[in-house]
């Protein structure tokens, strides 16, 4: 795609990568098809192809307006667009590039400041998270019906964390909401591990992984985070650690971005680069051990809801499948897999209509084989699934702690 960036634009710390990734684009518009807004809504504006023509607009001197921003609010930063064009657009990133300007020039509501500030200082604090909880879980009687929804039903307790030192050693990402939301996924995962000779340790200085910072309107506070969970995983990966490892594929994203996103800082360019390359799913791990040695044999009917972040921004769609396929499982065909359940990280709360209805056609595809129970890989689309209060969902290590032998 023929492009001119402004002046202006030319001086933006990313100018170089956003003219690069515009002139890839080839307006095909095969991206449309795999666009979960575009399929909502029909308007060339809600899909990729026309987002990227508003961020070229905007790049090149038209000024930005309240609409630009909403077209490119609603984009859930699902990726599926990446996985279908085929000329290797990185979309996700001109997206980051594109919201920076448009938010730099367009104020929001005061009730978008304060949703979008509320939700940066309470789900990146664990403690202020689940005290949050407690509190809703109280009143939930008097909540609406709406934020009621949100709080999770019959949460199973963490259960022992393993406390066995062996030779292999791994890091893991806690996570911020998923401690408070579904405190057994960590534990499970490290019961797992310990039992193939591997011991989980989680280091206590490291924090929210950036993303939801980055994400609403704060990308210099995402990095900082990057920067400050760097500093505090080092020592560890100096010191023999052979990953780090995330139950939660919304944060692996994003670490895995951490190298491509601080790779123009002298201080952390190459740290950055090598956490992306320690930065590992669990199904990485996992996938690659005799688990059949330590599980008995299985054929309870599940389905799998695959993450976007698993399947378009890590690429490891179908690994999870195949994992439980050979411990035995049932899993059900899911139509339409491809296409995001809605949860988005924040995206459920900042763009709640457009969620439901995504969630509920996700929903309606993973319960058509009639599966007992919906297992999943991220903690965002798991509470987002759950809170229409249908078929259970849970992560999908439990299912596989469940049945150690």
């Amino acid at each position: 795609m023929q492009t001119t960036l402004s002046e202006q634009a030319k001086r933006l710390p990313r100018a170089a990568e956003a003219e690069s990734i515009l002139r890839t684009c080839v307006h095909c518009g095969f991206c449309n098809a795999t666009c979960p807004t575009y399929q909502l809504l029909g308007d060339e504006l809600d899909g990729p192809r026309g987002r990227i023509y508003l961020i070229k607009q905007v790049l090149e001197g038209h000024p930005a307006t309240a609409q630009t921003q909403l077209h490119l609010d609603r984009c859930l930063s699902c990726r599926a667009c990446e996985t279908t064009c085929p000329s290797g657009v990185d979309y996700h990133n001109l997206l980051d590039i594109g919201r920076a300007v448009v938010d730099q020039a367009v104020p929001r509501s005061a009730g978008q400041r304060v949703l979008r500030q509320g939700l940066r200082a309470m789900a990146p604090n664990p403690g202020l998270f689940k005290a949050l909880l407690h509190i809703g879980a109280t009143f939930r009687p008097l909540m609406p019906r709406d934020l009621e929804a949100k709080l999770p039903h019959d949460v199973p307790p963490a259960g022992e964390w393993p406390t066995s030192v062996h030779s292999r050693k791994v890091l893991m990402l806690e996570g911020c909401v998923q401690p408070g939301l579904s405190p057994n996924t960590n534990t499970a995962a490290a019961r797992v591990l310990d039992r193939l000779g591997i011991s989980v340790s989680a280091v206590s200085q490291v924090g929210c992984c950036g993303a939801l910072d980055y994400h609403l309107d704060a990308q210099e506070q995402g990095l900082n985070r990057a920067r400050q969970n760097i500093d505090a995983w080092w020592p560890a990966l100096e010191n023999g650690a052979e990953a780090i490892v995330q139950t939660a594929s919304g944060c692996g994203a994003f670490i895995k971005d951490y190298g491509h996103l601080l790779k123009t800082d002298p201080a952390y360019a190459a740290k950055a680069e090598r956490v992306s390359e320690m930065s590992k799913d669990l199904v990485e791990i996992l996938r690659n051990e005799p688990l059949e040695r330590l599980c008995a044999a299985t054929e309870r009917r599940i389905a799998f809801h695959c993450p976007c972040t698993l399947q378009h921004a890590l690429k490891l769609g179908g690994a999870v499948e195949e994992l439980l396929t050979r411990l035995g499982f049932n899993l059900t065909s899911v139509p339409d897999n491809h296409l995001c359940c809605g949860s988005a990280g924040t995206y459920s709360l900042t763009q709640p209509v457009l969620a439901r209805q995504l969630r509920d056609n996700k929903l309606n595809a993973l319960e058509s084989g009639r599966p007992e129970l919906i297992v999943t890989a991220n903690i965002g689309c798991q509470s987002h699934l759950a809170s229409a209060g249908r078929t259970r969902v849970r992560h999908w290590i439990e299912l596989v702690d469940q049945i150690l032998r």
